[in-house]
């Protein structure tokens, strides 16, 4: 299924949300859990979570009357695959080319002195 990129950036956004995601990175969590790990209301755990199921960013298993979320990294990587791979390239070029021109400063100090 393709992603909305858009929804992933508006669900990136949020600091709450990505603080959600960031307990999920540790492991599954129930919304309970989830509102314990982040001392917040219930309510706004769960809107915060809609947006990201919306952006295909958690996965929602139910277990009984509990609900088990997930993180789901694919929307993220391709999120990095598509836009921030492509910078990387460039910084790791400008980071050996300053690398080289300090070295070569650096040579051309000790040859004067």
């Amino acid at each position: 299924m393709p992603h909305d990129d858009d929804a992933v950036w508006r669900a990136l956004a949020n600091p709450l949300r990505r603080a959600i995601l960031d307990v999920l990175r540790t492991g599954p969590r129930t919304t309970g859990e989830l509102v314990e790990a982040l001392e917040t209301s219930r309510h706004v755990v769960m809107q915060h979570l809609g947006v990201l199921r919306e952006a295909d960013l958690v996965l929602v298993e139910p277990r009984g009357r509990k609900r088990v979320n997930h993180l789901n990294p694919v929307p993220i990587q391709q999120i990095h695959q598509r836009w921030v791979a492509h910078y990387e390239e460039n910084w790791a070029a400008a980071l050996v080319g300053l690398k080289h021109a300090v070295e070569g400063a650096g040579q051309e100090d000790e040859d004067v002195g």
